[in-house]
């Protein structure tokens, strides 16, 4: 299944005016990255991934409708899985995308591979 090509535009609007960004497939989804490091992901299954950091992962898994990533049977804790039907307004998807922004601007930009 590929990702929701509207939700990855929705996601590409509100993203459009940060500096570095970039779009690289990953996680069987669309991901964007400032900077080298992801924000937020457009998956494959719906919904999306979203970047956070330590300090606010397990009081928004205890506070949103949210769930830990998991990938070949491990659980990712720098991301949570956020469902399609919770990214449906726009007001939605941006608090998520915004979430994500901030959290991956904290991070040391990656340099691009040679």
């Amino acid at each position: 299944m590929a990702y929701d090509e509207a939700l990855a535009q929705r996601i590409r609007d509100l993203l459009a005016s940060e500096p570095d960004l970039t779009e690289q497939r990953m996680f069987g989804g669309l991901a964007f990255l400032l900077a080298g490091n992801m924000a937020v992901c457009a998956t494959h299954v719906g919904g999306v991934l979203v970047r956070v950091g330590p300090a606010d992962r397990d009081r928004l898994l205890a506070s949103t409708a949210t769930a830990p990533m998991e990938m070949g049977g491990r659980t990712m804790r720098g991301f949570l899985r956020v469902d399609a039907a919770h990214v449906r307004t726009d007001d939605e998807l941006a608090a998520w995308v915004q979430r994500g922004a901030a959290h991956a601007r904290t991070l040391p930009p990656k340099q691009p591979p040679e």
